[in-house]
C-alpha cells in the first residue's frame, strides 16, 4: 500500500553518501526490521528488513532514473510471513 519497491542491497555494497542525520527510526513487532524513513517527510528510501539480514532493501522508486534497472515481481503474502520470506531467493 505504501508503494514500496525492494531492491536488496548487500551492507557492503550499500553507501549512504548524506541525510544521516535526517533519518529516524523505529521497530515493531519481532523487532528484528529496523524500519528508517526521512524524519522531514516520511519517506522510507531504505530499511533493514529481517528477511535478509545481511543486506539493505531499498525502495526502488527512490532511486535516481537512468539507472536501467528493471525490477523483478515477487510476490509476497505478509499474513503468512515465515512462509513467504522462505520462498525468497536469498543471494549465495
Amino acid at each position: 500500500m505504501t508503494g514500496y519497491l525492494h531492491v536488496f542491497v548487500s551492507h557492503e555494497d550499500f553507501e549512504l553518501l548524506s541525510g544521516q542525520a535526517e533519518i529516524t527510526d523505529y521497530r515493531f513487532g519481532t523487532g528484528e526490521a529496523e524500519h528508517l524513513f526521512c524524519r522531514k517527510c516520511g519517506i522510507k528510501s531504505f530499511y533493514q528488513p529481517r528477511s535478509h539480514p545481511d543486506c539493505w532493501s531499498v525502495n526502488f522508486h527512490c532511486l535516481d532514473q537512468g539507472h536501467g534497472w528493471q525490477p523483478s515481481p515477487v510476490t509476497f503474502d505478509g499474513r503468512n510471513w515465515e512462509q513467504s520470506a522462505a520462498s525468497i531467493p536469498q543471494k549465495s
